[in-house]
């Protein structure tokens, strides 16, 4: 279903796994790894947003670098450069936003862990983003650079897990009040019992399908909603 693009990103070139639903066209929705890279998991959350009706692109932010093994993936995660992974994100969206398979001038953002910081963290730089997602994000990432979370354009729907240890729920709520205040559209929902992770189905010991599912059937939804009609805010 999908397919390796390459795509400007300031002056350099990105490249990415791009998903096109059967119909050819539909909103874009920009797809941020885990620390993993652009593992299998990722490419195939990407050909289910195509199924759903979307053109997905996950940008490769590690550049051609997948592991399995947690230590690696710190280390990859270390050596991730913040300014290029931005500089990744809005090349790929700029690039998804345009493209004739697109409908609409702006996208959505999804993003999981490393990837769910990634996700605000890019829809604070520019408002390409109409909509945007975090699953359980590693906060930690991005927490160097102090990202203005109030210049956010584009509505919020964030997913938290009761049982991951990689925030505390005063951080979270700091986080949402935060943009609530900024007048952003947001909305922070808890999956109880679940842990950091838990709709990564590759990795069984904390993978929540009922949790999964329900993020998932929300996260569609709220997309769907986002992007009907995404012309650029003035």
């Amino acid at each position: 279903m999908g397919e390796m693009v390459d795509f400007p990103s300031n002056g350099q070139t990105g490249s990415g796994y791009l998903a096109t639903p059967a119909s050819g066209r539909g909103p874009g929705v920009i797809v941020i790894q885990e620390w993993w890279g652009l593992v299998p998991h990722i490419r195939d959350v990407s050909d289910r947003f195509a199924l759903a009706g979307f053109v997905a692109l996950a940008p490769d932010l590690f550049h051609g670098r997948t592991t399995r093994e947690p230590d690696e993936a710190g280390k990859l995660l270390m050596e991730l450069q913040l300014d290029r992974a931005g500089r990744d994100m809005l090349g790929a969206a700029r690039w998804l936003a345009s493209n004739e398979r697109t409908a609409g001038d702006r996208v959505g953002i999804v993003g999981f862990c490393m990837g769910g910081a990634l996700a605000l963290y890019a829809a604070s730089l520019s408002d390409v983003f109409a909509a945007v997602v975090p699953f359980y994000p590693y906060f930690g990432v991005t927490a160097a650079a102090r990202p203005d979370l109030t210049k956010i354009r584009g509505a919020v729907l964030g997913h938290f897990a009761t049982e991951d240890g990689a925030y505390s729920p005063d951080q979270v709520s700091a986080v949402e009040r935060q943009l609530r205040d900024a007048g952003v559209d947001v909305e922070f929902v808890w999956y109880q019992g679940a842990d950091h992770a838990f709709f990564n189905d590759a990795r069984p010991e904390v993978y929540k399908p009922e949790a999964s599912q329900r993020a998932w059937d929300q996260t569609v939804s709220f997309l769907r909603k986002h992007l009907a009609a995404t012309p650029a805010p003035v």
